[in-house]
């Protein structure tokens, strides 16, 4: 079965991922270029990270999010399993949102275009005044009602297991008042784990929790510190026993 489903992947999906990817990206581009960037900006991603999904035959179990407000901007934090994090998420949240990610992501073919012309929030740690020009993007994404999802990892874990939580996704919720929602993923570093880029995947459920949303309780550093605490125990505390616990991950 391992084989069949291997010759499948060869034969069905790497060429339906490719093709689909360029039509997507397109898709921003042009749409974004247009007009209506709130919707080219997040609708086509969402088709994008929904079939992958599908066309890989991987189960999906979606648990929580019932007590976010439709209109209303939150900066979600997950943790960073593996690749397919980002088509989960973007499948499956079901949330108009703007990634922030690493600025490498512009230069892959098509994507990165479409990333820039989508208002992705890119973090370019190259500098003070890019770093600070990022965060002002992020700012102002969030004040059009439009909401944030942020792997405060950083990068994607070596051994399934949670690194530890940077600070500027809840300084910056901190700043504009705005609860925080965790996210626990689950599988995907089962599905495809960071060392073995560019192999074929192996066929594992996948499972996303929405957690309750984290309100402000002040401002400043005693409510960014406690946001941390409180959002790394519930992400933490929903993996499945195997990752448990905090491994230093030394690419953070």
């Amino acid at each position: 079965m391992k084989y069949l489903y291997r010759l499948y992947q060869l034969v069905v999906c790497v060429p339906v991922v490719v093709i689909w990817s360029v039509i997507i990206s397109l898709m921003i581009i042009i749409g974004c270029a247009v007009g209506g960037g709130r919707f080219w900006g997040y609708y086509p991603g969402k088709w994008w990270g929904w079939l992958i999904v599908r066309i890989f035959l991987l189960p999906v179990k979606v648990v929580g999010k019932g007590d976010l407000e439709r209109d209303k901007s939150y900066v979600f934090v997950a943790n960073h399993q593996g690749a397919f994090d980002i088509f989960l998420i973007y499948g499956f949240l079901g949330r108009n949102i703007r990634w922030m990610m690493k600025h490498q992501i512009l230069k892959i073919p098509f994507v990165g275009a479409a990333c820039k012309a989508s208002h992705q929030i890119i973090i370019d740690k190259r500098g003070p005044k890019r770093i600070k020009a990022s965060y002002d993007q992020a700012r102002e994404i969030l004040k059009e009602g439009v909401s944030l999802m942020v792997f405060p990892e950083g990068a994607r874990t070596f051994t399934g297991h949670m690194g530890y939580f940077t600070r500027g996704a809840y300084m910056l919720a901190d700043e504009l008042q705005l609860p925080v929602v965790p996210i626990t993923i689950n599988g995907s570093f089962d599905v495809l784990p960071r060392t073995r880029d560019w192999h074929f995947i192996n066929w594992h459920p996948l499972s996303i929790t929405i957690h309750q949303p984290i309100y402000p309780i002040g401002q400043g550093s005693t409510n960014v510190a406690s946001t941390m605490t409180d959002s790394y125990s519930a992400v933490m505390g929903d993996l499945v026993p195997e990752y448990q616990g905090m491994v230093e991950n030394p690419d953070q």
